[in-house]
């Protein structure tokens, strides 16, 4: 007979954690201590967040894509995410501890009206509105139009992140959208094939904003 564990709610994350360390080389493959410890506590949170240790082997960290986002963290600078939904998901309580902030415009009233015009996505087109602004971190889990309009705005110099995380979810443009953000030279965070979302996006910001705050002497 099933038997459903009493855990107290403090102790349900740190189980996980503990789950997922004692299982994670029988399900991987791969050794957890040989992997950079910084790359391995945002790849334990996406198995958190998603019970799937397949991101494990999927997801790409550029090279300078922790300290990149520890250092925009640390700096104040702001987050965008794609969708309201990962953007409730997101500690903001940490990001404002250092004069940060998460946002999301997919909901604007003239995000709206110019994609209904301009025969375009929401979320690609709330995208846009970044155009000049100081973002941090880009994050995007749903919408790989969302994804290409960000490496466009890049590519064109109207926005400078220092990290794109970049995990759409889907069949059309999802997988290749992230093929070509692994190809870029500036800080980025991504996974190979049609998996991803939103929870993957939400899970690799907060690990990184746990990150920033074990840096700054605050966590």
């Amino acid at each position: 007979m099933t038997k459903i564990k009493n855990v107290a709610p403090s102790e349900i994350e740190s189980q996980s954690f503990a789950i997922i360390e004692r299982e994670f080389q029988d399900q991987t493959g791969l050794i957890g201590s040989e992997i950079d410890p910084d790359r391995f506590q945002v790849i334990r949170r996406v198995i958190h967040a998603t019970g799937d240790f397949d991101f494990a082997g999927s997801l790409l960290f550029h090279d300078q894509s922790i300290g990149a986002a520890i250092s925009s963290i640390i700096s104040g600078r702001d987050i965008y995410i794609d969708v309201s939904m990962g953007a409730a998901g997101i500690s903001r309580s940490i990001l404002e501890r250092f004069g940060g902030s998460v946002s999301c415009f997919i909901n604007d009233e003239d995000v709206a009206e110019k994609a209904r015009r301009e025969g375009k996505t929401r979320t690609e087109t709330a995208l846009e509105k970044l155009s000049g602004t100081d973002i941090g971190i880009i994050a995007v889990g749903n919408a790989p139009t969302a994804l290409i309009a960000a490496m466009a705005l890049i590519e064109a110099g109207k926005i400078a992140p220092a990290l794109v995380v970049g995990v759409p979810v889907g069949f059309v443009n999802a997988m290749e959208s992230k093929e070509i953000l692994a190809a870029q030279e500036y800080p980025f965070i991504t996974n190979q094939g049609r998996k991803g979302g939103t929870p993957v996006a939400v899970a690799i910001v907060n690990a990184l904003l746990r990150l920033g705050l074990h840096a700054s002497g605050q966590g």
